[in-house]
């Protein structure tokens, strides 16, 4: 499959070339997706969706164009390679657009990337993995009065790119996950609960564990009420700590710094953060569901440490990024190989790949005994909307228990955490040294934080 779509990539490059660009590219995507919903035991929805096309960028005198299509024939190809060249062609120009230099050919293989058992598994078996997580939901708590829903999802993905500069490379992955959300009722008091797996097939899901947790999760909160106001310790749930993570990941993405639009721009070699945290950008740990030996530009993938020890020391580049630094003085900036794209039909813009946040050497109850009395907040809502991305300030609604001499007391909800990025980041004093991949916002794989202090809103 990969010389297959390889050599629909080298024929798509020589038809953009023949049509006059004075470089192209061309990235080939064949893949099939499936999403099972199932509800009350019945399948709500099932869907399945194959897509199989080819995204081309040119450039001619520093002006770039950009095409796609689904039809691989030899006059398909001609018709996306020539549609791509007119586009160059009434583009505006621009110093920084050229062709990348990676070359995809070099970047070893991971292994464990694509898992063939996932092809093994019909639909019907997939079906009955979504009933059996809504049903360990059910049955993991008497509480538990209902499933919102059971969703499984998976993916099979061939990628090959070629182009005029000489890159080739072509990889395939698979990825699965599942989660779902379970609602317990007491006393008149109803609260949900998120249970989630991920892996490379089904064979990497455990139901009963997805179920179970959705269960606990939501039993937990029952008769939960809003805490007090207050200044006080935070623990945040390795979700919540991934969600913030996340957000932070994408202010270090070179494009959002260049255009002035990350609390971070200018600040590379400052500390912004407590000694206690180091995250990195982990392209090609096989764990993570965004891996892949090389970006969608050709450049063989590595990891980029970004924070460590609290010092900011990298921003994640594509090839047009790392030119516009260099433009400013940078003179070593080169790309991190952080260029993707949502399918051929967009060409690539810089975003992270996977981010790890590093495990500390605390247990999780070693956190909350260094907590004392505080909050753990195993959920929030609204993040990306409630965060300003320049001042980094934020209010959040959130749920999760006290913590009081230590240890985890009454649960809370309808109650806010309040803080600015920066600030929250320099509080964190302890890192838990068990970490979890979530695979929501990103492939984040995060631990639980403690932060010194932050304000509670409540009551």
């Amino acid at each position: 499959m990969g010389d297959e779509l390889g050599a629909i990539a080298q024929r798509a490059v020589d038809a953009a070339l023949a049509a006059g660009a004075g470089d192209a590219e061309a990235y080939v995507q064949d893949s099939l997706g499936r999403e099972i919903r199932v509800f009350d035991g019945e399948v709500e929805s099932l869907t399945e969706a194959g897509e199989r096309g080819v995204g081309v960028r040119c450039w001619i005198d520093h002006r770039a164009g950009y095409a796609y299509g689904t039809e691989l024939s030899e006059e398909g190809l001609g018709r996306i390679g020539q549609d791509a060249v007119e586009t160059a062609r009434i583009a505006d120009a621009d110093e920084f657009a050229a062709a990348p230099l990676g070359d995809g050919a070099g970047a070893p293989a991971i292994p464990g990337l694509h898992d063939p058992s996932l092809a093994g598994w019909t639909t019907e078996r997939k079906i009955e993995l979504a009933k059996r997580i809504e049903r360990a939901a059910r049955e993991a708590d008497d509480r538990v009065v209902a499933v919102e829903t059971a969703v499984y999802v998976d993916e099979e993905q061939r990628v090959a790119i070629a182009s005029s500069t000489g890159l080739a490379g072509a990889f395939e992955a698979t990825s699965a996950y599942a989660y779902t959300q379970a609602i317990a009722e007491a006393r008149d008091d109803k609260q949900t609960g998120l249970g989630f797996g991920m892996g490379r097939s089904p064979e990497g899901l455990d139901s009963e564990e997805i179920g179970r947790e959705a269960a606990e999760r939501a039993a937990t909160l029952l008769g939960a009420r809003k805490p007090s106001s207050r200044t006080c310790p935070v623990v945040l749930d390795p979700t919540v700590a991934a969600s913030f993570v996340g957000f932070i990941g994408g202010t270090l993405c070179a494009d959002t710094v260049q255009r002035g639009r990350s609390l971070f721009a200018g600040r590379l070699g400052e500390v912004v953060a407590s000694p206690a945290l180091t995250v990195t950008d982990h392209a090609t740990d096989p764990a993570g569901l965004n891996s892949s030996p090389f970006d969608a530009e050709g450049t063989p993938r590595g990891q980029t440490p970004l924070i460590e020890a609290g010092e900011l020391v990298a921003y994640l580049h594509d090839s047009y990024t790392a030119r516009r630094q260099q433009a400013q003085g940078a003179a070593g900036a080169r790309t991190t190989a952080n260029a993707s794209r949502a399918g051929y039909r967009s060409p690539p813009s810089v975003s992270t790949s996977n981010l790890i946040i590093a495990p500390g050497s605390k247990s999780f109850e070693e956190l909350l005994a260094e907590a004392g009395d505080g909050v753990y907040v195993t959920d929030v809502a609204g993040l990306h909307s409630g965060v300003n991305p320049v001042s980094g300030t934020f209010s959040v609604g959130a749920t999760g228990r006290l913590i009081e001499g230590g240890r985890l007391a009454a649960p809370a909800d309808e109650f806010t955490i309040a803080s600015d990025l920066q600030s929250m980041l320099k509080t964190i004093t302890a890192v838990a040294s068990e970490a979890r991949w979530v695979p929501f916002g990103g492939s984040i794989s995060a631990p639980a934080l403690l932060l010194g202090e932050m304000a509670v809103g409540g009551s």
